[in-house]
């Protein structure tokens, strides 16, 4: 997992999330981009100015704008994401008042898994937000967790180029997993870095997805391990429940 870099350009930031944003969510209006980056209007019409003339966005005739051309891709589809992350958001809030660690959600592109949201603890020494980036699915808690979920044609295909040693170890510990309903990544994407897993149960017409917990290793306790759980399967429960209207 890589961390925000310590001498970080805000602006060069910014205007990557956003493009990032952009194909996951697809179109915005200019206050919609400075409410999610949390920036003013005038400088999230600035950014988007500087990736419709690099292709990475492109003005919609609604003067919404759009991914571009260069960020087609790997898009996914917008309004089951939007949907998804709006169901997600509260119960991820609720996670973090309950556990007091950071919560994300995540969903399966092919072999990885791509964060769309997360919600921050309030501890000085956390994890912070992971939104936009991606793991390989097999070594972060929330992939695994969906793999564990997935039919074995799909299993097949999302596992892509993970060598056959380490596959048949996977296969191992998502029988695990399905058992137990979560994940555990300790330490394998970032050291000092511990999450916790579980699948969103599949819902028609939406990715597949997870929600994590994500904490400092020094505060990972196996003792809590099975409450950690029991509360992200229930709030995995809640989510696709919003989703299908239950």
């Amino acid at each position: 997992m890589r961390n925000r870099p310590p001498y970080a350009i805000a602006s060069v930031d910014s205007a990557l999330l956003l493009a990032t944003l952009l194909q996951q969510e697809g179109p915005m209006r200019v206050t919609d981009a400075a409410e999610r980056l949390g920036v003013s209007v005038s400088t999230a019409h600035r950014l988007l100015g500087m990736l419709v003339y690099r292709d990475f966005a492109e003005q919609l005739a609604d003067r919404r704008y759009g991914p571009g051309w260069l960020m087609k891709g790997q898009a996914l589809p917008p309004e089951p994401v939007v949907r998804l992350r709006g169901a997600a958001l509260p119960q991820l809030r609720r996670l973090v008042d309950e556990i007091r660690e950071t919560a994300n959600l995540m969903v399966l592109t092919g072999s990885d898994v791509r964060f769309l949201a997360t919600v921050e603890c309030d501890h000085v020494l956390r994890v912070g937000d992971r939104t936009g980036r991606t793991l390989p699915a097999h070594l972060s808690s929330g992939g695994r967790a969906v793999l564990a979920d997935l039919p074995p044609e799909d299993l097949v295909a999302a596992l892509g180029d993970v060598d056959e040693a380490v596959a048949g170890g996977l296969r191992r510990e998502l029988r695990l997993v399905r058992r137990r309903g979560f994940a555990v990544n300790d330490q394998e994407t970032e050291a000092g870095l511990t999450a916790v897993g579980a699948a969103v149960p599949a819902v028609p017409g939406s990715p597949r997805a997870a929600i994590s917990l994500a904490l400092p290793t020094a505060r990972y306790s196996r003792e809590r391990l099975p409450a950690w759980g029991a509360a992200l399967r229930a709030a995995a429960e809640r989510i696709s429940g919003d989703l299908t209207g239950r």
